[in-house]
């Protein structure tokens, strides 16, 4: 699935006729709007409609006809494929080119493994050093420089050791 981004969570059944509740892992619930197309279980499945409303997405998908088929779906994540998923934008990245990348100081030093992103008001980052778990807030000030390619987040090691939780 490397060429695949998940885009969201089904929460529950929307009403009787098999639309479904989606937490969206986007900026926002609109961005789900534009879609066609997501998959599930590695399984197409086109959008037949879409709406949003309080942070969170609405979808009808073709094969879901009521709320029974709707209710199995509960906790699936959708996936779209990374050629249809749009440009971040400068400075934003998505959080699947991010998880893996090592952690570094402005002076090269290796703080650990990028290994989860908590979306919050402000990011939260999980890193893994040396079997140690150690948290921060991915606040300017704090990430320097994010090297996608080379897997690589730079860090201000004073700012750094002000917010980290070891």
């Amino acid at each position: 699935m490397e060429n695949m981004l998940s885009v969201g969570v089904i929460l529950k059944p929307q009403g009787i006729r098999g639309e479904v509740k989606v937490k969206p892992y986007t900026d926002s619930a609109e961005d789900l709007l534009g879609l066609r197309r997501v998959f599930l279980d590695g399984e197409e499945r086109k959008i037949l409609s879409a709406r949003v409303g309080a942070g969170v997405a609405f979808l009808g998908l073709k094969g879901v006809p009521d709320r029974n088929a709707a209710e199995l779906l509960r906790g699936k994540e959708l996936f779209i494929p990374r050629e249809e998923a749009p440009d971040p934008g400068e400075g934003r990245y998505y959080i699947a080119d991010l998880l893996g990348s090592e952690i570094v100081t402005e002076e090269g030093e290796s703080l650990g493994i990028l290994k989860e992103i908590h979306q919050a008001a402000t990011d939260v980052y999980f890193l893994d050093s040396g079997g140690k778990e150690i948290l921060f807030p991915a606040v300017k000030g704090v990430v320097t420089s994010v090297d996608v390619a080379a897997k690589r987040i730079t860090v201000d090691q004073k700012r750094f050791r002000e917010v980290a939780v070891i």
